[in-house]
């Protein structure tokens, strides 16, 4: 491999480290506001004496996000994986707000 060879794939790594990078923080952001959402839902129920989790809901968000995870063109058992387990943290706190 030529020392020119050698620094352009050093740039795409870059380029793509830059890009991974900027994705991650939209996720963590995306995931804030997510569960700011979510809280507000776990007060709402924990106001109105309703159940912390309602697995209709989680089901069909499941097979919604399967769905949206084949057109993106990512593994739908690893989006479901994803979801199940932000669906579990969101149950945790919604119980944290019953007690």
């Amino acid at each position: 491999m030529t020392q020119d060879t050698t620094q352009r794939a050093a740039a795409l790594l870059k380029d793509h480290r830059d890009s991974i990078d900027r994705l991650d923080a939209i996720l963590i952001y995306t995931l804030g506001e997510r569960f700011k959402h979510t809280q507000s839902v776990g007060k709402l129920k924990a106001d109105h004496n309703l159940p912390p989790s309602d697995p209709t809901r989680e089901a069909a968000q499941i097979a919604r996000l399967e769905d949206l995870a084949t057109r993106a063109d990512l593994d739908p058992e690893f989006a479901k994986k994803f979801l199940r387990f932000v669906i579990n943290e969101v149950i945790r706190h919604h119980e944290q707000h019953q007690s």
